[in-house]
């Protein structure tokens, strides 16, 4: 049987996560929650889901030895980075008054500007940006297969990815002025800043692609 591997690292909801992993999943895979760098780098998948602030997951990640293996496997494996765990893939964030990433995609995490209006309008939006939004998606990718495009998902965040060069960007979504990067694809590595596991349909079928991928 193979194993899909939920990241633990001290500071997510992985229950959600798993759950919704066992739901699409079927007999042939296995879920598994770890904190165990060991169990990470012999699993078939890897799903790394996060929330929270960057600095204190960052410490976590390195004090556990989870950050290590990340980089060890991250290009060897099918790798789903979720919301925090898309954000860490970067080079640094501007979260916790400078936090430097895992550099996996050479860009920067940014945080939205106040005051964000919504387009031809004076009303504001609030930050976090938290709700179901639309995902353009940017470039064809087998985890969108049965999705259409401009589907909506689910989002709670403060801070969005802004990668370089552009040609990982998977999926934009735009809130407000702003046009961020929701989904980057390079290589076995996928990683969305909505969480697929709050996103009903779309979320699942996601997820299920991942197994498939």
């Amino acid at each position: 049987m193979k194993t899909v591997i939920v990241i633990d690292y001290g500071m997510s909801n992985l229950r959600s996560v798993s759950k919704a992993l066992e739901h699409v999943a079927g007999n042939d895979w296995q879920v598994l929650v770890s904190d165990k760098p060991d169990a990470i780098y012999h699993a078939d998948k890897i799903v790394f889901p996060g929330q929270g602030a960057i600095g204190n997951c960052m410490t976590l990640l390195f004090e556990t030895g989870i950050a290590e293996v990340i980089r060890q496997t991250i290009d060897q494996k099918p790798f789903l980075g979720i919301c925090l765990g898309l954000q860490t893939l970067l080079t640094t964030s501007e979260e916790s008054g400078g936090t430097a990433g895992l550099n996996w995609v050479t860009g920067t995490v940014r945080r939205f500007i106040e005051p964000l209006n919504a387009p031809h309008s004076t009303e504001r939006l609030k930050i976090p940006h938290m709700g179901w939004n639309r995902v353009q998606q940017t470039q064809s990718h087998p985890l969108w297969t049965g999705i259409p495009d401009n589907s909506r998902f689910y989002f709670v965040h403060s801070y969005y990815v802004d990668p370089q060069p552009n040609n990982v960007v998977a999926g934009t979504t735009a809130y407000g002025p702003i046009q961020f990067t929701s989904a980057l694809a390079r290589d076995n590595v996928f990683a969305v800043q909505f969480h697929p596991e709050k996103s009903q349909h779309a979320g699942l079928t996601l997820l299920k692609n991942f197994l498939n991928w």
